[in-house]
């Protein structure tokens, strides 16, 4: 892990994983509320329980908080699963109506607590270029160095 890295991983991979963590015992209320805004926008999820959504739902983002936190996991995977993640919250707002003004992509005051989920696409994509630029950084000082040996 770059120590740049550091920083968005640990205010991440942190925040993420304690949402995990506040929904694996969540109540019957949380599981029926989440899952109801989820399979309006996913229907296949209504093929899911309410309550096995909400723990499967508690496993991926305590699954993405830990690969985010974790120093041995390259920003490339790390920032990958943070994307697709995110990818998932941005795509229910997309597909939810109420979640926006009227003919525009900002927020209504409904949407605001997934739409500002977009940060994490930011941070997401970020480690995923940073660590792909990094890489190619030091492959071509390796063969620099090759060359000039």
């Amino acid at each position: 892990m770059r120590l740049r890295n550091l920083p968005t991983r640990l205010t991440s991979g942190g925040f993420i994983f304690n949402s995990g963590l506040e929904k694996w015992d969540g109540g019957p209320e949380q599981a029926e509320a989440l899952h109801g805004m989820a399979a309006s926008s996913f229907p296949a999820l209504n093929k899911v329980s309410p309550p096995t959504f909400l723990k499967a739902l508690a496993a991926a983002e305590m699954a993405t908080g830990a690969l985010l936190l974790a120093p041995i996991v390259s920003p490339v995977k790390a920032g990958a699963a943070l994307t697709a993640f995110s990818a998932g919250l941005l795509t229910m707002y997309a597909r939810t109506p109420a979640m926006r003004k009227p003919g525009s992509i900002f927020p209504s005051p409904d949407g605001i607590g997934v739409a500002k989920d977009v940060w994490m696409f930011g941070i997401g994509t970020g480690l995923v270029l940073g660590g792909l630029t990094d890489d190619v950084r030091d492959v071509a000082k390796g063969a620099k160095k090759v060359v000039t040996a």
